[in-house]
């Protein structure tokens, strides 16, 4: 599956989630990730930031997708991190 996650974590923990995230996704912008993931390697993903998050300071929104058929990626501006797999 394809998905996209976005974080806001408070500035003492963005690092460590940082490291996270890019283990299973790649990189796009700050805070911001997408990449093919199977459901296991997600479910492992947000196992391991929700152990470093306060779920009271911090938030987590993730968008799956079964496949990238119907989507488009536009990009405006500078580009971050250039990726090989585009949507």
């Amino acid at each position: 599956m394809f998905a996209i996650l976005v974080y806001d974590f408070n500035e003492k923990r963005v690092g460590k989630a940082l490291k996270k995230c890019r283990k299973y996704l790649n990189w796009v912008q700050n805070s911001v990730f997408e990449g093919e993931i199977t459901r296991g390697n997600l479910t492992k993903l947000k196992m391991e930031l929700q152990s470093i998050m306060k779920k009271d300071e911090d938030s987590i929104i993730i968008y799956t997708m079964e496949n990238t058929k119907y989507s488009e990626r536009e990009i405006i501006g500078l580009e971050k991190n250039e990726i090989s797999q585009i949507i």
